[in-house]
């Protein structure tokens, strides 16, 4: 896991530097969004893995399998990736340049776990509430565990915030033998 992180680090940081100069974030991290899909997909990564294509067949097969108009700079990128055999690390490089993009535009990412789902106006209230608390903006990843039972748990960055009813009776669980 710290070797892919390793090996994207680069090639994420030199397009975030190519996108911020460029004014293009948004549209790179959607351009790389699409890729890493694309990369990640089951069928993709058996290519990769079980034929023995050449650097062409590989580029020709990923490009026809990516929806849209690709730029000249993401066809480069491609090229680029599978002549240094990287292009399996295209899901930790877009990973890495939303951390980076997100640092940029002062945005932080939030895993918000609900035990029933939120209806619109309750979330914005807990986004708005968040924002207020790390007076960044909040970017929510919002997700559904019946086992809470009741209320939310957020996590922003390493902060945990356990609102939920099971954290609570796992809070009293651990007082009461502790005692």
């Amino acid at each position: 896991m710290a070797e892919t992180a390793t090996l994207a680090r680069p090639y994420a940081e030199a397009v975030f530097r190519l996108a911020d100069a460029g004014g293009t974030l948004a549209a790179w991290s959607g351009t790389l969004g699409t890729l890493a899909q694309v990369a990640a997909h089951p069928d993709m990564q058996d290519c990769m893995a079980k034929f023995d294509l050449t650097a062409v067949q590989l580029q020709e097969l990923f490009l026809s399998l990516c929806p849209g108009d690709l730029s000249a700079e993401a066809k480069n990128f491609i090229q680029l990736l599978i002549e240094y055999d990287r292009l399996t690390l295209l899901p930790e490089i877009f990973a890495q340049f939303e951390t980076l993009k997100n640092e940029r535009e002062g945005v932080v990412d939030a895993q918000i776990t609900t035990a029933f789902e939120l209806e619109g106006a309750q979330l914005a209230g807990l986004v708005a509430d968040l924002e207020k608390r790390f007076k960044r903006k909040i970017n929510p990843q919002v997700s559904i565990d019946r086992d809470l039972i009741g209320g939310v748990r957020v996590v922003v960055g390493d902060e945990v915030i356990d609102g939920s009813v099971r954290g609570k009776l796992n809070a009293m669980a651990t007082g009461l033998l502790a005692s």
